[in-house]
């Protein structure tokens, strides 16, 4: 109960803390956690694959949290092992370390990229195996063995596609894969069509980075470039906004654009 006590006031002196924060983040309309009381925390057992929003609020998980949970699988994503709850954006590790040994994943749930295995032991038909190996992922946080499933991609290229998805920091936009190279038109549709943009990018604290930090960035690599912004930032102190980081003269309106989900102020 003291375990439970804590946790719900900790809820509570996030939802009273400096208005839109949560662990260091910005809330959009809507993401408030919930003033929740020791009474409505109930310690249980839960299948995050399966639990409804209610539910999930119900193990005293934030309604923010709860709603990008559902919102994640309802873009196919899922959670094969307990840690991958970690991987929500904002999801509070010490909820995590109270809530693990309530959570259920049983093993017969289908594994990301992996075909269900039918109670009965009969075996899959072929077609079934296909179809599920190829459901919807997120590109931001797959491996190299879910993208060679796809028809037109070896492992030289998922390799490829992770190298540049690594360097940008994610891919905000399913296009981006456009940018890849040696993507052929039918790896690129196969791509379009089962990779969904789910986890969101790291950012670049463009007021504080290096020219080393910043120069590493597939989009910024031009370090005469990135040399100006920093020495402009220095002169004229923080950027506030993209119009700030025109107004250093250093890069393209075109280059500014594709950079902009990637830069933070």
């Amino acid at each position: 109960m003291k375990v439970l006590d804590s946790i719900a006031a900790l809820l509570e002196k996030q939802q009273s803390a400096k208005p839109g924060r949560w662990q260091g983040r910005r809330s959009a309309p809507g993401d408030e956690a919930p003033s929740l009381t020791t009474t409505q925390i109930k310690p249980v057992d839960f299948n995050p694959n399966s639990a409804s929003e209610s539910e999930l609020m119900g193990v005293g998980i934030p309604a923010f949290i709860a709603r990008r949970i559902v919102k994640f699988r309802s873009r196919g994503g899922q959670f094969r092992r307990k840690e991958d709850l970690l991987k929500i954006y904002d999801f509070p590790p010490g909820l995590y370390t109270h809530l693990e040994k309530h959570i259920q994943i049983p093993r017969a749930s289908p594994d990301a990229g992996t075909a269900a295995v039918p109670k009965s032991g009969a075996q899959v038909p072929e077609r079934q195996i296909t179809q599920d190996s190829k459901r919807i992922f997120d590109i931001n946080q797959c491996d190299t063995t879910t993208l060679i499933r796809l028809k037109g991609i070896g492992s030289k290229l998922a390799q490829r596609i992770l190298k540049f998805r690594d360097a940008l920091g994610g891919f905000h936009s399913n296009e981006q894969l456009g940018e890849v190279y040696g993507l052929d038109p039918v790896a690129l549709s196969e791509l379009k069509r089962h990779a969904s943009v789910i986890t969101p990018v790291k950012k670049i604290q463009i007021n504080i980075a290096t020219i080393e930090e910043i120069s590493r960035h597939p989009y910024l690599k031009n370090r005469k470039q990135v040399q100006i912004l920093i020495n402009y930032r220095q002169e004229h102190g923080p950027f506030g906004s993209l119009e700030d980081l025109r107004n250093a003269k250093a890069l393209d309106d075109a280059t500014l654009q594709k950079a902009k989900p990637y830069l933070s102020f």
